[in-house]
């Protein structure tokens, strides 16, 4: 990795043409830089209308520039932003010049990083800004802007004082363990615990909200053949995704499609319809729907009301199944409510007509977890969820050693663990690795 004396730069705007492009600069040389490609004395803080020149005192370009002074800054660097014309060419030319005088080209995500680095933020605000850049709808860019602006982390830290508190008390009842007062068996340190486990799952509870809405809910479609599988990832998607015909077997492969519902991103599967075959290619397509099916967050089973046979499937969790009894316009409403299945939640469906496809639209958000009860969700990250479910778990076996009066001194270590799975989350205990792995994906100029 390189220094962090270097000062380093990137064009921080989109690629292609647009009315303005900016060229980020940061680095103990962005005083000289400034000087040289403006020719003056920039005040700080101050926006200079200039032209920005070559090495010949030629014209590049003319704009704003700023200039700020650490650590009064993005990175907490001295830095600069020249505010040109956004043609590839101008803004090529202008980074070229600041290289020449010398910058380096920055990594992806190294602003951010410098910013972590130097305490202008912790890494799941840094991870936000990732975040907020590729958010794919409007809730999705909210709860990116809560953690970027620090409220996951100030959520974490108010539970990690918690935690430090009850190991605290914790550790100073085992040192007077030979005292005659029972500082272990005092109900409030319980009951802190138990408070703390209530804490621990509504910060989960937000975060895999959160996490539903930056990458998206997974929910596959299956069934038999001609049950109208196709129909109705058609009807949900607004469009003809996928062929539709009479023939049995038609979709022998996934086919994916995204959709949105109030906010949150859908990622739909159809799948070939199963059934006993011989055909070699409807084979391979049942295999995979059968991968599918194991690797959703829901499974949507479709049957034909008219002849309503559940397939064969794999095992499935029955809270993360639902029945859709598809062509429900052609049978009567009472024979339907009549029919034994397996699976408490079912649907009665026109995917042709449309008929109560908005109870099923909100049957699925109600699988996503979509809860307007539930403020302040913060977007996260598939390691975010993991690290609170560690210091959760971690907290629950700490409980359970204090309701017994049991080896202490573990419980105090489960609350050690917590505590430094909550920390991996703002990047207070992490690992180089870990940081190299997330600033590597970020756009270069962040």
């Amino acid at each position: 990795m390189e220094s962090a004396a270097d000062t380093i730069a990137a064009i921080a705007t989109g690629s292609g043409k647009a009315g303005i492009g900016v060229v980020r600069i940061s680095g103990p040389l962005v005083e000289a830089i400034a000087q040289g490609i403006t020719d003056n004395t920039l005040l700080v803080r101050h926006a200079h209308h200039l032209p920005f020149i070559d090495e010949q005192g030629q014209v590049l370009d003319e704009g704003i520039a700023i200039r700020f002074v650490a650590p009064h800054s993005f990175t907490g660097e001295d830095v600069l932003e020249l505010q040109g014309h956004g043609g590839p060419v101008i803004l090529d030319l202008l980074l070229q010049r600041v290289l020449q005088l010398g910058a380096r080209v920055a990594r992806p995500g190294e602003f951010s990083e410098r910013a972590f680095h130097n305490d202008k933020l912790d890494l799941a605000q840094a991870e936000a800004i990732s975040d907020l850049i590729e958010s794919s709808s409007v809730a999705a860019a909210k709860a990116a802007v809560r953690s970027m602006r620090g409220e996951f982390s100030a959520h974490i830290e108010r539970i990690n004082t918690e935690l430090v508190a009850l190991r605290v008390w914790l550790e100073a009842a085992m040192d007077f363990s030979e005292e005659e007062i029972d500082f272990l068996g005092e109900p409030q340190l319980q009951q802190r615990a138990v408070d703390l486990i209530e804490q621990f799952e509504l910060l989960l509870a937000r975060a895999e909200q959160g996490q539903r809405l930056r990458d998206g809910f997974n929910v596959v479609i299956a069934g038999s053949t001609n049950a109208g599988k196709s129909s109705l990832l058609n009807r949900l998607a607004g469009n003809d995704t996928a062929i539709v015909t009479d023939i049995a077997g038609t979709t022998r492969d996934v086919l994916q499609t995204n959709i949105t519902l109030q906010g949150v991103p859908i990622h739909i599967t159809d799948t070939a319809g199963i059934r006993y075959t011989k055909d070699v290619v409807e084979l391979e397509g049942i295999r995979r729907a059968t991968k599918a099916i194991a690797a959703a967050d829901h499974v949507m089973i479709v049957l034909d009301a008219q002849t309503p046979v559940m397939p064969e499937l794999p095992d499935m969790d029955p809270q993360h199944v639902s029945v859709i009894l598809n062509k429900s316009d052609l049978v009567d409403e009472s024979a339907l409510s009549a029919l034994q299945l397996q699976y408490d939640s079912t649907f009665h469906v026109s995917a042709k007509t449309g008929h109560n496809m908005d109870v099923l639209e909100s049957h699925i958000l109600n699988m996503a977890g979509h809860d307007q009860q539930i403020e302040g969700v913060y977007l996260s990250r598939r390691r975010h969820i993991d690290a609170i479910g560690l210091a959760l778990q971690s907290t629950q076996e700490a409980f359970e050693r204090l309701k017994n009066n049991t080896m202490p001194e573990l419980a105090a270590e489960e609350l050690r663990l917590a505590q430094q799975a909550l920390e991996v989350i703002t990047g207070r205990f992490d690992t180089e690795d870990l940081l190299g792995e997330i600033f590597s994906n970020f756009c270069v100029g962040k």
